[in-house]
């Protein structure tokens, strides 16, 4: 890392404090007419802290955080860390049920929650979880109206409690083991684990960008934050890197293909990073209205990760755009960068590319033993990842991490092979997950849920192919002797009880499952 990079103490939030020294005026956040410089975005962020202080919220705490593409993501983020609490991010999309679990589960004491829209009325689902929580004590609504009262009768807004609070504060120093963010995912068990990265862990994930992307803060992105804020790749790659190197990030709330194009011209862009369904969607939202050319000629960075990436596509982006697209591949538990295309090649279409800086990637057996690649090049094993991105472990789960991790190396559950010029590719994963438009959807899960409908007496679900999502929810149901139910009441029933992105789309009524001697569902058998 370049000495211009080096941060004196390890709080994450030095990245938003560090520009607003070096470029008060630059703008930090763009989201429609509203432009943000980084002062006023760090002022914001110092108001939450006191704010959060000023209630007791402290080293220690955990602050979970509800709130889609907008600045209150990066105030209240940034807020929390300064206080020297850790965020604990949440899918805005999820229900009240599984709100109540993180909040339970990564013990928060405060939950900062977007009123959220008609359709998506997140504030009565934030609400109704966090009163099935005793241990989280504070409730704050965060209104598009600053100064509007809150939906929900008898709680505070986040608006009208920075109202008055000081735009400074001195943000708590960290120690290098303290914890910076908690990002749920899911293993075997489909229970979602809070995976604990550290300060040391954000901060250099996002500083490697430099490396990466050629990064520049004298010569700074505008970068497409189309990405959720909520999840891994957009927190560390656009947001963190994007005020770690001084440049402005446009929110787009929502993915939508022409709107994306619209705001790529309009302000700019030069950086855009999305999954490949987001580049499928841009490239079919191309007609006679789109200046591609006037795009393409402020375009200097594609970057793509969450699944492989076709072969069609990167063909058709380079043709559109004249830019390479760069695959990448991490997860939540290394924070998530660990692989990457190498800045200025031509991709090796397929490959997750490369370990980035300062990291290391190994090929391994059940029993963590090195794959041998001299004996038989082309073999096949769990991808292991080590370097300052490996996450702490999984929160208040000593013997998942125990299991993920072995000195310094974290097992992914991805299996994938190594050419020999050191480029690494997905193969398959060991696991079930199921990979919907770039969402990780854990079979396990569902199909317990699902076996708590009081018709439904075994449930398996996979993931199906979809020509745009990659994978499509499927249910195998088998109904409990004498009950009458239909597939239809059971997708209904499923969309109650899910985020939009996780119920099953289709399920299918059956009399048994193929299994084997043992009872295990034999998914393979299921399509």
């Amino acid at each position: 890392m370049t000495g211009q990079y080096v941060y004196p103490m390890s709080n994450l939030s030095m990245l938003l404090e560090r520009s607003a020294e070096r470029y008060p005026t630059r703008e930090a956040i763009v989201l429609g007419d509203t432009r943000l410089t980084y002062a006023q975005v760090n002022g914001a962020a110092n108001q939450v802290a006191n704010l959060l202080a000023g209630k007791g919220v402290g080293p220690g705490d955990k602050v979970a955080l509800s709130c889609p593409n907008l600045p209150y993501f990066s105030m209240v983020y940034f807020g929390i860390l300064k206080t020297g609490a850790t965020v604990v991010p949440l899918n805005v999309l999820l229900k009240a049920r599984e709100v109540a679990y993180h909040l339970k589960d990564s013990e928060a004491t405060a939950y900062v929650c977007f009123e959220g829209t008609p359709e998506l009325p997140m504030a009565q689902e934030g609400h109704a979880a966090f009163e099935q929580v005793d241990s989280c004590e504070h409730f704050l609504v965060i209104t598009a109206d600053p100064g509007a009262d809150s939906p929900i009768e008898g709680t505070s807004t986040l608006g009208q409690g920075m109202a008055g609070q000081e735009p400074t504060f001195s943000s708590h120093e960290t120690a290098d083991d303290d914890t910076a963010v908690i990002l749920y995912t899911s293993g075997t068990t489909g229970q979602p684990k809070g995976a604990e990265l550290k300060h040391s862990n954000m901060l250099s994930n996002a500083l490697v960008s430099d490396q990466l992307f050629d990064a520049d803060a004298e010569r700074p992105d505008t970068y497409l934050c189309v990405l959720p804020l909520f999840h891994s790749f957009g927190q560390t790659v656009i947001q963190n890197a994007g005020f770690a190197f001084g440049g402005t990030v446009v929110m787009l709330p929502r993915f939508e293909a022409k709107a994306a194009l619209g705001l790529m011209l309009r302000e700019q862009v030069s950086f855009f990073a999305g999954v490949p369904t987001m580049y499928w969607g841009l490239l079919g939202a191309l007609d006679d209205t789109v200046d591609v050319g006037a795009i393409a000629k402020n375009l200097r960075v594609a970057a793509a990760g969450g699944s492989a990436l076709p072969v069609e596509v990167h063909k058709a982006f380079k043709e559109r755009f004249g830019v390479t697209i760069l695959e990448g591949y991490g997860l939540s538990e290394t924070s998530p960068v660990a692989s990457f295309s190498v800045f200025g090649e031509d991709p090796r279409v397929g490959s997750i590319g490369v370990p980035i800086p300062e990291v290391e990637m190994k090929l391994i057996q059940a029993d963590w033993s090195e794959v041998d690649l001299t004996a038989d090049p082309d073999a096949v094993g769990e991808i292991a990842i080590k370097g300052p991105n490996i996450m702490k472990g999984y929160y208040n789960r000593p013997e998942a991490t125990d299991e993920a991790m072995r000195d310094g190396w974290f097992r992914s559950g991805d299996l994938g092979r190594k050419d020999a010029d050191g480029y690494y590719y997905i193969v398959d994963r060991a696991k079930d997950m199921i990979l919907r438009g770039g969402f990780n959807v854990y079979p396990r899960e569902l199909e317990e849920v699902l076996m708590s409908h009081p018709a439904v007496s075994l449930a398996a679900v996979i993931g199906v192919p979809h020509e745009s999502l990659g994978e499509e929810i499927k249910a195998f149901v088998i109904p409990e002797q004498g009950a009458e139910v239909t597939a239809e009441e059971l997708v209904a029933w499923g969309k109650e009880q899910f985020a939009a992105y996780k119920y099953p789309r289709s399920v299918e009524i059956v009399g048994n499952l193929p299994m084997t001697a043992t009872g295990k569902i034999l998914k393979r058998e299921l399509g």
